[in-house]
């Protein structure tokens, strides 16, 4: 066992929620890759509401922009690992990073082809 596993019952759900909200306050301070997901999310997810879709159409086009933001966030937090080890110039440093980067860019590819083949299939 850890000794930096903290509460269990209710105490650690109210401290993860605490711990939860402070990540997305970081994201959302020091990211503007995470606030213009965001600001998609703002634009698309509505916009989800106004097409005659199906009931799973509809969440399969919420379910893949909110999974851009999940996505960004891991990111983010790979590259603050990085980070926080080293700003010294590394190969695994790139590559971990790039590989975040990829992750984003296979989420944001995925927003556009279920998008599409839902509003034009």
């Amino acid at each position: 066992m850890s000794p930096y596993k903290g509460q269990v019952g209710f105490k650690r759900v109210f401290n993860a929620t605490g711990y939860s909200l402070a990540g997305l306050r970081a994201a959302f301070r020091g990211e503007a890759a995470f606030r213009q997901l965001v600001l998609l999310n703002l634009v698309l997810i509505p916009l989800s509401l106004v097409f005659s879709v199906s009931r799973g159409e509809r969440a399969m086009l919420i379910a893949v922009c909110l999974l851009a933001l999940i996505v960004e966030l891991f990111n983010s937090a790979i590259e603050a690992v990085v980070d926080r080890i080293s700003l010294e110039r590394h190969p695994l440093s790139r590559d971990a990073k790039d590989m975040g980067s990829a992750a984003q860019f296979v989420a944001l590819t995925m927003i556009a082809v279920v998008w599409a083949l839902i509003l034009l299939g």
